[in-house]
């Protein structure tokens, strides 16, 4: 059985405690205790959280722990050097340190993060960034494992940390359960981007969103404005004007958003070549999508998939 150690402090987002959840699912997939889970802070008692409700927690003691997570708050907030402390002793004793959302913070301040790859919420990368700038901090990634460190995105991307070290100890089979009983339709991968074409350009109005949930089902397609409108019901000069209105996009920049993200997708699970992705989201060459990607990241597709590799 692996002992793992949520630790909270006053006013942590709750949010964190999905991937708790995680491994309690784990353990009843398995029929077996996979996972002891134990919610600790500084001094144990009740720890109040940011939702206004209060958890009981152990004091951290002695307790050996092989999986340790720092769960943050919704606000940066001063650490104790209690916790401190404890940081910095389990990074000596523990397998692995995890720290979902701005928890990174706090094990940047422990000091036992170096020069790592690591992520956080992409509200507060920047700031993590400049404030230990020998980190190497990839504020687009869902999560990243350097080492014995584990951090990812802020909110759910908790869930897809914990089913990653679900896999990493029990194999994929037993993750894709979890994940199953979990109601997620999948795990995303830790190089997937924090963000989403689609939620990025936020229409306002039911025909805009059928026109680009047409969209992202056809992208194989040439999808021309005539398609477009005609999938939103309106004449092509009439979709154009609102579409740009309700996404700040013309419609030709946004398919092509959306090929983007979804040939980046592709080209990050590793399974297909880079001229069945640019065929399959509509580029129709190579070329075109190198171009694509350069104005997108400023990076080619090679460049990306390369350290997509690299990082997995």
């Amino acid at each position: 059985m692996q002992s793992v150690g949520f630790v909270v402090q006053p006013n942590f987002q709750v949010l964190g405690f999905a991937a708790m959840t995680v491994f309690e699912i784990a353990n009843t997939v398995a029929k077996d205790n996979f996972y002891d889970i134990t919610l600790l802070s500084e001094y144990g008692g009740m720890v109040r959280s940011s939702a206004g409700f209060s958890v009981e927690t152990k004091s951290f003691g002695k307790t050996e722990l092989d999986t340790v997570v720092i769960l943050g708050g919704t606000t940066i907030q001063p650490t104790t050097s209690g916790l401190l402390n404890f940081i910095r002793e389990s990074a000596t004793s523990a397998r692995r340190l995890a720290a979902p959302c701005i928890g990174a913070f706090i094990l940047a301040e422990a000091g036992v993060l170096g020069n790592r790859r690591v992520t956080t919420h992409w509200a507060f990368a920047r700031e993590l960034q400049n404030r230990y700038p020998k980190l190497k901090v990839e504020e687009d990634r869902i999560f990243i494992i350097d080492g014995p460190i584990w951090t990812s995105a802020g909110m759910t991307a908790a869930i897809d940390l914990a089913l990653a070290m679900v896999e990493k100890d029990h194999g994929v089979e037993v993750a894709r359960t979890v994940a199953r009983n979990l109601v997620i339709y999948h795990r995303r991968a830790g190089g997937q981007s924090q963000f989403s074409a689609l939620l990025e350009m936020e229409p306002k109005t039911d025909r805009i969103q059928k026109a680009l949930d047409f969209a992202k089902r056809n992208l194989k397609n040439e999808l021309s404005v005539d398609d477009l409108a005609n999938a939103a019901n309106l004449s092509p000069r009439q979709f154009s004007r609102a579409f740009r209105a309700e996404t700040g996009q013309s419609p030709a920049k946004a398919v092509e958003n959306l090929r983007v993200e979804t040939a980046r997708i592709l080209m990050e699970q590793g399974r297909l070549s880079m001229d069945i992705i640019a065929d399959e989201t509509g580029f129709a060459d190579r070329e075109r999508m190198r171009r694509a990607f350069l104005r997108a990241f400023g990076q080619s597709p090679q460049a990306m998939r390369r350290i997509s590799r690299t990082a997995a």
